[in-house]
């Protein structure tokens, strides 16, 4: 594995280093923003895991993770930081990120999400079987919506939503395959993001939110909020639009 690390502390580079070299894997370093986004534009296919740091010099975390995901939609970005407020955490998620480590934090717990979504990504890079797709098998199939783990394609009334992230189409397969079942906000972090996130439940609204947009581009609402529980797939209210 291939690790593109931007962070501007290099002793906290430096101590990565070495665990990642234990793990035998290969990490390039960028000391600043504009460094790292020039690093991965130059070869954008050669990285499995960038991990990001919020504050950098020359261009700030949040500013190089919009200009990643311009380039790549699913490359497994994490973010780390010394800040751990509420809403700097769900802007990183917005704009993309699929983790968020609070600095200070544990190489044992980074080096453990890192490989969670390695492991992921790799499922997601699986090259489809001929006859999936738009006009093949689906995994999902009710009156209005259909999905393939194989094309990683999503349908609300033959329309396809667009620009799902590799973190916003695994929440929908995950809703999608139970529906009405209504999931809390733990169980789809330990089903999604395949480890604990001790109890930071925001990662989970942040993603919801952005895939209910990419939703509405197409139709109505079908990921519904259940107050006080969590969220389900609905997609019974189409019937009366059809």
């Amino acid at each position: 594995m291939k690790i593109l690390m931007i962070e501007d502390n290099e002793s906290v580079a430096q101590m990565m280093d070495m665990f990642f070299k234990k793990e035998q894997w290969d990490v390039v370093n960028a000391y600043d923003g504009e460094a790292g986004l020039q690093l991965f534009k130059a070869t954008p296919d050669a990285f499995d895991i960038i991990t990001l740091d919020l504050n950098l010099p020359k261009m700030d975390g949040m500013q190089v993770a919009q200009e990643i995901r311009k380039v790549s939609a699913t490359v497994p970005l994490i973010m780390l930081t010394a800040r751990d407020s509420e809403s700097d955490q769900v802007l990183g998620l917005e704009l993309g990120a699929d983790d968020y480590v609070t600095k200070p934090f544990s190489p044992i717990t980074l080096v453990a999400r890192i490989k969670a979504l390695h492991r992921r990504a790799e499922v997601e890079s699986a090259p489809a079987a001929e006859g999936t797709g738009a006009g093949g098998d689906f995994d999902v199939v009710t009156a209005h919506f259909k999905l393939s783990t194989k094309t990683r394609e999503a349908y609300l009334d033959d329309q396809q939503i667009a620009g799902l992230t590799p973190k916003e189409f695994d929440l929908l397969h995950t809703l999608a395959k139970n529906p009405k079942q209504v999931f809390s906000r733990e169980q789809l972090l330990q089903l999604v993001w395949d480890y604990e996130y001790y109890g930071d439940e925001r990662t989970v609204d942040a993603h919801i939110k952005k895939l209910r947009q990419k939703i509405e581009k197409v139709g109505p609402q079908i990921i519904q909020t259940v107050w006080g529980v969590g969220y389900k797939f609905d997609d019974s209210a189409l019937d009366g639009n059809a």
